[in-house]
Order: C-alpha cells, then sequence, then structure tokens
C-alpha cells in the first residue's frame, strides 16, 4: 500500500496524481495484457477447435480404411474359399476324367488283347490246316510215284 504525504487539506495532489497515473498506466497494462491474453486464449481455442476437426476428420479416415481393411480380408476370405473350391471341383473332374481315361486304356487294352490271342489261334489252326494240307499233298505227290501212276511210253492214261 503507498503512503502520502499530508498537506495543508489532505494529501498531497501531485503525489495522489502521479499515483493514479501510475494505477492507470498498470491497470491499462493489466488490461492490455489481459486482451491479449484472452485472444492468445481464443487463436488457442480456434487452434484446438480445429485440431480437434482434424483429429475427427483423421478418426473417421481410420474408421473408413479399417472398414476398407475388414472388407478386403473378408473378400480376401471368400476369394481363398472360393478359389479353393473351384480348385477341389477341378481336381476332382480330374481325377474323374483320368479314371475314365484309364478305364478305357484297360478296356482297349483288353480288347486289343483278345484280338491278339484270337489272331494267334486263327494264325496256329491255319498253319495246322496248311501243314494237313501240304502233308496230304506230299502224300498225293509220294503216291504218284507208286507203280499205279505210272506212265508207260506209249500206253495211253485214261
Amino acid at each position: 500500500m503507498k503512503k502520502f504525504n499530508k498537506t495543508f487539506r489532505g494529501y498531497n495532489p501531485k503525489e495522489v496524481n502521479a499515483f493514479l497515473d501510475e494505477v492507470i498506466v498498470k491497470l491499462e497494462k493489466i488490461i492490455s495484457d489481459s486482451k491479449k491474453k484472452d485472444e492468445i486464449a481464443i487463436a488457442k481455442d480456434k487452434t484446438i477447435i480445429e485440431l480437434q476437426n482434424e483429429l475427427n476428420r483423421y478418426k473417421q479416415i481410420e474408421s473408413t480404411l479399417n472398414s476398407t481393411i475388414t472388407n478386403a480380408q473378408a473378400n480376401n476370405d471368400r476369394i481363398r474359399y472360393i478359389a479353393k473350391e473351384e480348385s477341389d471341383a477341378i481336381i476332382n473332374e480330374s481325377r474323374k476324367n483320368a479314371n475314365r481315361i484309364i478305364s478305357d486304356a484297360l478296356n482297349r487294352a483288353e480288347k486289343v488283347q483278345y484280338r491278339a490271342e484270337m489272331l494267334k489261334k486263327n494264325i496256329n489252326m491255319y498253319k495246322k490246316r496248311m501243314k494237313t494240307m501240304l502233308e496230304q499233298q506230299l502224300d498225293l505227290i509220294n503216291d504218284m510215284d507208286s507203280d499205279e501212276y505210272k506212265v508207260n511210253d506209249g500206253e495211253d492214261i485214261l
């Protein structure tokens, strides 16, 4: 607290006025500082609001990205499942085709083997017939050498 000197009619007006001037300057400075602080606080509040808005925007982007990732994973899982199903179907179809091809080949092989056996049998029968026929012809030729078939020099045969 400031003390003033007393004069004839109370306090010294110059001192009081000087003090009041000091108080006014300090009060104006306090008011000015307060306004600056208010402006800074308002600017900070605006910055906070802007940052909160930006943070909310980033949270929305994050949410969208998370949703996109989740959807992509779900699609990936679905595509894998479908691909597995298709590959299993292709493998099963291939096995069926392979079994059919093997079965057809075995049937053809059996038919070829049967035909080969029949051909061998026919060849053996043909050989036997030819052998028999040749033996008969040889017997006939041998019989011609006998007396019955000899031709006399001037005699008619018939």
